[in-house]
């Protein structure tokens, strides 16, 4: 009998992560970290609404996360209320739509509520939602990207209008944050690998074999490139009108490649050493971390510091090596899905011309580490060892749980309240 679908729990354990990040998420009521340089770039697009004129600010980064900050600033007030909800709902989206992508490439029931428990205790999402950065909504957007593209292999049939889709989402990611590239262009590549695979001697306009029977390379590249780009351009339309007046826009000054191509010398720019910088190495390992905020703030000492769950993000690691061996042994592309998207998400920042990183660069390859783990805990659940992935499941939400006063700014006993939580130096 095939397994049942798990669509309750891919709307339950959402629900639950978002009543959860929802618990002061409105403190700190000052901004704090990144905010400070998302928050007046959202502003300047709701003084544009206004007939304002607007200044563009933060041009570094493309507009789509500022304008959904903005969006919520719209709706609740220029307020802590108003500047995080939109990225608790993009963080509650990441975890569903992550949930339905490994369904649709695998099938395991298991795997998924596992996947969804594991993302909910993570740290990183978690923390994303719940403070106006950029990150979370790259997550979100790509997350219904790999859904969508995983339900239209799964499901030919509904192929065309999902793989539209995909092409709009990767867009989306794009237009949230740079960091979303080399994701956004495996999608295409992976159709591509596929499809010459299969030997098809019209590689280009066949529509028969994988991974999309009836979608031929030519339609294929509409969908997973062309759309992509045409969504990425269209969420800068509000950026030709951000300037005192139209003609001191930069973007109508120069154009969007003009644009662009100083938004990648600002990319690129070298920045002075800073305290909370890190090496890929680092977060590999979760020896990294970041205080987002440790201060005296709304009425008592408060912290909010961004690590990677202690039990999982290690746990993971061999969870990557079982999927890559056993990917490649049992031909499973779902464990080798996994892997790839781990090593491409993680792989940019390895030759990223980017002197100064940090420990959030880690979210995208987060999320696929916990896919693997998921995978290869349901494997263990299979085999008659359910104690084992049960145990993990158990430690790695009462890791979180231990650490739920740090994550979401709770009320914290003194000044020096951090070194109940900084077990290794350079959690400090």
């Amino acid at each position: 009998m095939p397994p049942r679908d798990p669509w309750v729990w891919c709307l339950a354990i959402p629900a639950l992560f978002a009543l959860l990040a929802s618990i002061r998420l409105t403190t700190p009521s000052a901004p704090y970290f990144d905010e400070i340089h998302y928050l007046p770039a959202a502003r300047e697009l709701l003084a544009l609404l206004n007939g304002d004129g607007g200044a563009y600010v933060n041009r570094e980064h493309p507009l789509l996360g500022k304008e959904l900050i903005a969006l919520g600033m719209y709706m609740f007030g220029d307020n802590p209320l108003g500047w995080r909800i939109m990225s608790l709902i993009a963080g509650t989206v990441a975890v569903g739509a992550s949930m339905r992508t490994l369904w649709q490439a695998s099938h395991d029931r298991f795997a998924v509520i596992a996947f969804g428990i594991l993302l909910v205790t993570g740290f990183h999402l978690f923390i994303h939602a719940r403070i106006a950065m950029l990150d979370v909504f790259m997550a979100a957007f790509l997350a219904l990207a790999a859904w969508q593209f995983a339900a239209a292999c799964r499901q030919p049939e509904t192929g065309r209008w999902r793989l539209a889709l995909t092409g709009v989402a990767i867009g989306c990611a794009l237009a949230a944050k740079w960091n979303a590239v080399p994701l956004a262009m495996a999608f295409g590549l992976a159709f591509f690998a596929a499809r010459f695979s299969a030997g098809r001697r019209r590689l280009l306009l066949s529509r028969r074999g994988v991974p999309v029977p009836g979608i031929s390379l030519v339609e294929a590249f509409l969908w997973l490139g062309a759309v992509p780009l045409i969504t990425y351009a269209l969420t800068f339309m509000p950026g030709y009108w951000l300037g005192t007046q139209f003609s001191s826009s930069p973007l109508a000054q120069s154009g969007l490649i003009g644009l662009h191509f100083e938004m990648l010398e600002l990319q690129q720019q070298v920045l002075a050493p800073h305290a909370y910088q890190s090496t890929w190495s680092q977060w590999v390992m979760n020896t990294r971390g970041i205080w987002y905020l440790y201060e005296f703030t709304d009425g008592a000492q408060r912290g909010v510091l961004l690590i990677g769950n202690p039990i999982t993000m290690l746990l993971g690691l061999p969870a990557l090596a079982w999927c890559l061996v056993m990917g490649l042994y049992r031909n499973d592309w779902a464990k080798l899905a996994v892997v790839a998207g781990y090593g491409v998400s993680l792989g940019l920042w390895l030759i990223a011309p980017k002197p100064v990183q940090f420990y959030y660069h880690y979210v995208m390859p987060s999320v696929f580490l916990l896919a693997a783990l998921a995978i290869s805990l349901s494997d263990i659940h299979r085999s008659g060892r359910r104690w084992i992935a049960y145990i993990v499941l158990g430690g790695s939400a009462a890791m979180f749980a231990l650490f739920f006063k740090i994550l979401s700014a709770g009320e914290l006993a003194g000044p020096m309240s951090f070194a109940d939580w900084t077990w290794i130096a350079g959690w400090r």
